[in-house]
């Protein structure tokens, strides 16, 4: 009897482990199906920031900004409103929508994480632009975002530009698992 006893108390800790992780592991799929379902969300939400500078949409462009948002420069080693940056782009977008330059921003992520309403997100964009003679330019941007959801959806609150990047490291950023809106 003492010896069943024993047994059982040194088995008892493997036992417990083993429920304790059958308990939490539906959890784990959960949260995973929860993950999916965000990045789904925010892909969507870069998708309409491609739309929007494609097709010169500035009123959504300007949908996809927090009102407080900020504008963060490491080239430049300034920060200010987005709302002060929309108005100095606004002329961009209109250029585009009259179909006197084009433009369009893709987007490729390194690390993406955040909650159900929070998102951080670091890749690279690359800008691409023509002048009114029809040459392609092309910025390659190492940048973070800071997002936050509200009931009108996901908004960005902070940009930040941080350093010119190379194509090497954009094209790096190909293999990495992630979503890029076209």
């Amino acid at each position: 009897m003492i010896d069943c006893l024993i047994y059982n108390m040194k088995t008892f800790p493997i036992y417990l482990s083993l429920l304790c992780f059958l308990l939490n592991n539906p959890q784990t799929g959960y949260a995973a199906e929860e993950e999916k379902e965000r990045l789904v969300e925010l892909d969507a939400y870069w998708a309409e920031v491609s739309r929007a500078v494609r097709e010169g949409d500035f009123e959504g462009y300007k949908a996809t900004c927090h009102e407080k948002g900020v504008l963060v420069s490491g080239t430049k080693k300034t920060s200010y409103p987005l709302s002060e940056a929309l108005v100095r782009w606004k002329k961009d977008f209109t250029a585009t929508k009259a179909g006197k330059i084009k433009a369009k921003v893709e987007f490729r992520f390194s690390q993406r994480f955040g909650d159900e309403t929070t998102a951080h997100e670091t890749g690279i964009f690359l800008y691409s632009f023509t002048d009114p003679e029809g040459r392609w330019t092309q910025e390659h941007i190492h940048f973070q975002a800071l997002l936050l959801k509200g009931k009108d959806g996901w908004k960005i609150m902070m940009e930040y530009q941080k350093s010119k990047a190379k194509k090497v490291e954009w094209d790096a950023l190909t293999g990495k698992e992630q979503r890029r809106p076209k």
